[in-house]
């Protein structure tokens, strides 16, 4: 990340998404959706410790958003979920692949997790809809 700083990609990266027309639901949508691409070939960690601190400032420095870094991180946790879920290169397929009785192709495990995707992917727009759902069981142990 500091080397991709230095050498100006972060302002590259904020030209980019900062010139996409639709404000910040398109450059959200946008570095969702290469968050979740590269959760098929990136462990969390890697993603957590180099794009988010990239994106990060540039999605929260806009006040018309009206979101938290709480929200944010809860919104890239669940893509990053999701991706780890969906064939082909999901990790988490591998890991069940793994565990997984010899009977049991990993055809009949792709499809067993698309219903799983499609929750996941519903509590993704309920959560970008309301996005205050994040912040409601913090505030109520308050």
């Amino acid at each position: 990340t500091s080397a991709f700083r230095g050498c100006g990609g972060e302002e590259l990266v904020k030209e980019y998404l900062t010139s996409l027309p639709g404000g910040f639901w398109t450059q959200f949508i946008v570095v969702m959706a290469v968050i979740f691409f590269l959760g098929f070939f990136l462990d969390f960690l890697e993603i957590a410790v180099v794009v988010v601190p990239i994106v990060a400032p540039i999605l929260l420095a806009d006040p018309g958003a009206n979101v938290t870094a709480v929200w944010f991180g809860v919104m890239v946790g669940l893509n990053l979920q999701t991706s780890f879920l969906t064939p082909p290169f999901g990790f988490a397929l591998f890991y069940l692949r793994g565990v997984a009785p010899k009977e049991i192709t990993t055809g009949q495990i792709y499809r067993g997790v698309m219903p799983f995707i499609l929750i996941q992917v519903g509590g993704l727009l309920l959560l970008a809809m309301f996005p205050g759902f994040v912040s409601i069981l913090p505030s109520l142990l308050n």
